[in-house]
């Protein structure tokens, strides 16, 4: 088991914490989750408070796992400061995408820490894009610039056909907040990967066509 920074400690407890909260109290859940129209009436809160919510166990669990593995790659590359602005920027990035595709939805609602942690996760790619991501039962590593690429296609092609109960764009945006602030805290990576700055631009270049060519 690794050590975890006291950062993550507090970011992984302030999840737990707020989230049962919202499991017991349904109240607490409904002003505090993200919701286009309560974010339109002034209730901005909502676009960070929302992102300390979740579903159920399992959805705080799979977000938590996922920033427990990651965090202390961030932390080791870019100081704990940076790590904690790139998680608050990301889930930033995520609502605001969010808001940006659904601000004509008002009953539009979701939750979870998926925009943070994929900032976080985005982050730590560039930063080792050779190391192996197991996932599930795959007894095989997948290399994780791409599975990096591998997972932003499929969320445009999940955000344009509305695929599950998943907020998708929370989850790009958080990626792509990960992705332009890691490159703002260390341009360094331009030269020593750029290959993989490269490839996981492709994706969102993907997203920038498809919106401007109105099929999203």
């Amino acid at each position: 088991m690794q050590n975890l920074h006291i950062a993550t400690i507090i970011i992984i407890a302030a999840n737990v914490i707020i989230s049962l909260k919202g499991f017991n109290d349904i109240s607490f859940f409904e002003k505090y989750k993200f919701n286009v129209g309560g974010i339109r009436r002034g209730e901005q809160i909502r676009m960070v408070s929302s992102a300390f919510l979740h579903a159920d166990f399992s959805h705080l669990l799979f977000n938590m796992l996922t920033l427990y593995f990651f965090a202390n790659v961030v932390i080791a590359s870019v100081g704990v400061t940076f790590f904690v602005v790139i998680y608050l920027v990301s889930l930033l990035a995520g609502n605001l995408l969010s808001y940006y595709f659904h601000k004509d939805e008002p009953h539009y609602s979701a939750i979870g820490a998926s925009g943070a942690v994929m900032g976080i996760l985005y982050s730590a790619i560039l930063f080792f894009p050779n190391m192996g991501l197991y996932l599930f039962f795959i007894p095989i590593a997948i290399p994780a610039w791409l599975f990096g690429m591998a997972y932003l296609l499929y969320s445009i092609y999940g955000m344009k056909k509305r695929l599950g109960n998943i907020g998708h764009d929370a989850h790009i945006g958080g990626a792509v907040g990960g992705y332009i602030l890691t490159l703002a805290i260390a341009p360094s990576l331009f030269q020593t990967s750029l290959w993989i700055v490269v490839l996981l631009a492709i994706p969102l270049i993907v997203l920038f066509v498809m919106h401007k060519l109105g099929k999203l």
